[in-house]
């Protein structure tokens, strides 16, 4: 199970490269709003590159350290991709930004909360809500055409599976080696598809 864990997320690292390479050649057809997408991949590859950099450029092994930026990072980017899709009062994604800001300060400077996956299930719930809110709105009005409703969609389904896939991990006290293995595996199979589902939109964009 390991191995197959591994090349699944081989796949990602591969599909994630082609999302952020085909994004940055579409970049100037996108629109304002469309464009957070690309912000978003970008942020994702960034603290992919970090994960994958610093232990064997610096020798740094643990790099747990940047869990709660990409949590804050992660939350800021897709909340306030979803705030301007719904026209929401720009006094939103400030908000958001606070929120991210703070949970950062909160937890590098005090470490609260100790445990940083509680913020990172209550940032996950927030996405779902707001995509599905997004969606439900997309899908009533037909008239606008929405080149990435595809891409909405594979947002909810990836962080709707995921929500339920996390509580499971942190619910059963002695999980076994195997059945970690496949959580996290599956969990990256629904990444790929959400990459996927980036790479269709980007490809079929024209001016």
């Amino acid at each position: 199970m390991a191995d197959f864990y591994k090349a699944i997320l081989f796949l990602n690292y591969g599909l994630l490269l082609s999302v952020i390479v085909l994004g940055a050649v579409k970049y100037n057809m996108l629109d304002k709003k469309e464009k957070r997408y690309f912000y978003c991949i970008a942020f994702l590859f960034f603290i992919e590159l970090l994960n994958l950099i610093l232990p064997y450029v610096f020798n740094l092994n643990d790099t747990s350290f940047l869990y709660p930026l990409y949590i804050a990072g992660e939350f800021f980017l897709l909340t306030s991709l979803f705030i301007r899709k719904l026209d929401w009062p720009k006094y939103f994604p400030g908000i958001t930004a606070l929120l991210a800001v703070g949970f950062m300060i909160s937890k590098y400077g005090f470490n609260y909360p100790g445990n940083a996956d509680i913020a990172k299930v209550v940032s996950n719930i927030i996405i779902i809500s707001l995509s599905g809110f997004t969606l439900i709105r997309e899908i009533k009005d037909t008239s606008v055409q929405n080149r990435f409703l595809l891409v909405d969609a594979s947002i909810f389904f990836y962080y709707s599976v995921s929500v339920f896939f996390f509580i499971i991990q942190h619910q059963i006290p002695d999980l076994s080696e195997n059945d970690y293995y496949m959580i996290l595996s599956a969990n990256n199979i629904l990444s790929s598809i959400l990459y996927c589902s980036l790479l269709y939109t980007f490809a079929r964009l024209k001016k």
